[in-house]
């Protein structure tokens, strides 16, 4: 299922306004495309890149399949949120991988308090 260019344009602003309120030692993020995923980067100040994670879209703007990427694997693997589900808001992904390849674990809390209370 091919992602919408308006779906493309509003994960794009939603994670770049993350990255500015949560992330600030990243300087950007580049979002690219394939079929209906869509693969975010990390740019530092020095402007080293960092793969942070893969999203899938399925149908939904707002819930998506998270990936994280795994350097010892030069790859993706699928992977459960903070929040316990499979799927969930873009941002919640960003802090996800953020919070493990930036050294702030304690992001994985934050979000799940903000954004999608754990059910048991």
């Amino acid at each position: 299922m091919p992602i919408p260019e308006s779906t493309k344009a509003s994960l794009r602003s939603r994670l770049e306004d993350r990255r500015r309120e949560r992330w600030p030692s990243l300087t950007r993020l580049e979002t690219s495309f394939r079929g209906n995923f869509a693969y975010v980067k990390g740019v530092d100040q020095d402007g080293d890149e960092l793969a942070l994670l893969r999203l899938r879209y399925n149908g939904s703007a707002s819930r998506w399949g998270f990936a994280i990427y795994l350097a010892s694997k030069d790859g993706y693997e699928d992977s459960v949120l903070p929040s316990g589900m499979l799927s969930g808001a873009p941002e919640e992904a960003l802090d996800c991988a953020c919070g493990l390849y930036l050294g702030e674990t304690g992001a994985w809390l934050e979000t799940r308090a903000d954004d999608s209370p754990m059910n048991f």
